[in-house]
């Protein structure tokens, strides 16, 4: 039987709150677990853009994941890499991250490779992928594509400035990167946003009347309503374990 359906996506585009934890690709059993436990957590994150890529590691851990019914987010190697998300998707996530998301160009590269037609143009096949073994093709993309979750990451004050034309059918975040984007703030010192809860307060009021939500890395727990009154209900965390 395929997971649920309604399950993360569902809560992302209700505007529920929903809360990630950062995990090491190279984590245990035990060590993921320990973090699981540590929560409630609606999802799991592993990153590639800034630790090295193993493809058979991502693909053992995402088992490990699915085995423990963790849903993974992944953030992909490069923004340029947009159109290998469903390659990445191939060896086990349950979602993608585009990292440094500037253009429309990005914006739609990575929902055709995301998402399987006739949504998308994703090609079908990978043993790895969640929940695919012995499944009917048709049926499976038809449930991949209510399933898998796609955030791009806005990490500049223009990416900020023009958020809304990036909230199109299947963006279902937009996730901040805080470093870079204060990095961008630092390059525009007359800039109307001058702080990065500046640009969170426009994106969440850009978003308005989509179903595209926002996505912050809070830190913990203790940071979360902050950044809720604002307008973010997605939260990314570090290990409390």
């Amino acid at each position: 039987m395929f997971e649920d359906a309604v399950g993360v996506k569902k809560k992302i585009r209700d505007g529920a709150q929903v809360v990630g934890v950062g995990v090491p690709v190279d984590a245990t059993r035990d060590r993921l677990r320990a973090i699981l436990d540590a929560g409630p957590y609606d999802f799991v994150a592993i990153d590639s853009q800034h630790t090295p890529l193993h493809e058979e590691r991502v693909a053992a851990f995402c088992a490990m994941a699915e085995d423990l019914n963790a849903f993974v987010q992944f953030r992909i190697k490069h923004t340029r890499h947009a159109y290998m998300t469903g390659n990445y998707m191939d060896l086990g996530p349950c979602g993608a991250e585009i990292p440094q998301t500037e253009t429309d160009a990005t914006a739609e590269e990575a929902l055709h490779a995301f998402y399987y037609p006739p949504v998308g143009g994703r090609s079908y096949g990978g043993r790895a992928r969640r929940g695919a073994q012995g499944k009917d093709p048709v049926a499976y993309a038809e449930w991949w594509n209510r399933y898998g979750v796609l955030w791009l990451q806005i990490e500049s004050v223009e990416a900020v400035t023009h958020a809304r034309q990036f909230a199109r059918p299947g963006v279902d975040c937009l996730s901040f990167g805080p470093i870079d984007l204060m990095f961008s703030l630092k390059a525009h010192p007359r800039h109307p946003f001058q702080t990065m809860d500046d640009c969170i307060r426009h994106v969440a009021r850009a978003l308005e009347g989509t179903s595209t939500r926002v996505c912050v890395r809070s830190g913990g727990p203790d940071a979360r309503q902050k950044y809720a009154d604002m307008g973010a209900t997605v939260f990314l965390e570090s290990p409390r374990v």
